[in-house]
């Protein structure tokens, strides 16, 4: 069987609109054989049918979340040590408690490091996401 090549702008794509709501809201998949993404939510209208197989077929695979890319509060801790070691405490103290991610971003704001956090969250979400493509056979056009 030929294999389908996702375009990156596609998975990514549709990995933003998986991890836009809350875990289990909203999905997406990716078809090993075509490259195609298919997304889905219980909870969306004017979205595209996912394939009446999705879940039990093997040519699909649910694209992942933050959580299991690891790329939740251990990717802010991975940028703090990097890239703000003098402020490790500060951002750790800050994740200490609830709502941590509008104050984590107001305490970059105020140091001018807003652009540089989401400059390492992209890269660093590329190559989690070509990582887990390349664990999962799933080949990437882009």
């Amino acid at each position: 069987m030929s294999k389908g090549k996702v375009k990156w702008d596609d998975l990514e794509a549709a990995y933003l609109f998986a991890n836009g709501t809350p875990i289990g809201v909203a999905s997406a998949y990716v078809s090993r054989s075509t490259g195609k993404t298919f997304w889905g939510s219980d909870e969306m209208d004017n979205l595209e049918e996912l394939p009446p197989d999705v879940d039990t077929n093997p040519d699909y695979v649910a694209v992942p979340n933050k959580r299991d890319l690891d790329l939740g509060n251990q990717l802010v801790m991975d940028f703090a040590r990097a890239e703000m070691p003098e402020h490790f405490e500060d951002i750790r103290d800050i994740f200490s408690r609830r709502g941590a991610y509008r104050r984590f971003k107001n305490f970059l704001l105020d140091n001018e490091r807003l652009d540089d956090w989401y400059a390492y969250e992209a890269r660093r979400t590329r190559e989690a996401l070509l990582e887990w493509c390349a664990e999962n056979d799933i080949e990437v056009e882009g």
